[in-house]
């Protein structure tokens, strides 16, 4: 817990970790898994860890790692209509080109975190702010329409 406690949820988190660890030594011979299916039963790692694992330690180029900032991005510029981080990937799949799966999550996560937020997005600071369509995004009071405002 004190190796990780700037971390949200630590204490969770800590216990996940000792059981994952628990569980690659006796099930799996201290090595980690190369499969999503096999990555998903370990305690605390789901869809979005375990791609992560297989694009980051493995190297793999057929996943897509979605947290919420991928989630909410693809959905604000009309990538996607989907309700979920688990819909995202799938549709993120099928309206992609296979060569950036593996670093939709690397781009869209720095760029969701500091401009594209969840709340106040700096829009006037976005690159391609006149090429989106800013689904969900609404103007709070204070904030101008102009080139690089909300519409």
């Amino acid at each position: 817990e004190q190796l990780i406690y700037p971390v949200g949820f630590y204490r969770t988190k800590a216990h996940h970790v000792k059981a994952c660890c628990e569980q690659l030594v006796g099930r799996f011979g201290g090595r980690v898994p190369d499969t999503l299916e096999e990555l998903v039963t370990l305690p605390g790692v789901g869809r979005k860890t375990a791609n992560l694992v297989l694009i980051l330690g493995f190297r793999s180029r057929r996943n897509i790692c979605v947290d919420v900032h991928v989630h909410r991005i693809s959905n604000r510029l009309g990538w996607v209509t989907t309700r979920t981080p688990e819909e995202t990937e799938q549709a993120l799949y099928r309206v992609t080109n296979p060569r950036w799966w593996p670093v939709i999550n690397q781009y869209l996560v720095t760029w969701g975190q500091n401009v594209c937020r969840p709340v106040h997005p700096r829009c006037g600071d976005c690159a391609i702010a006149r090429h989106c369509p800013r689904i969900g995004v609404r103007a709070w009071p204070g904030q101008g329409r102009g080139p690089g405002g909300i519409r």
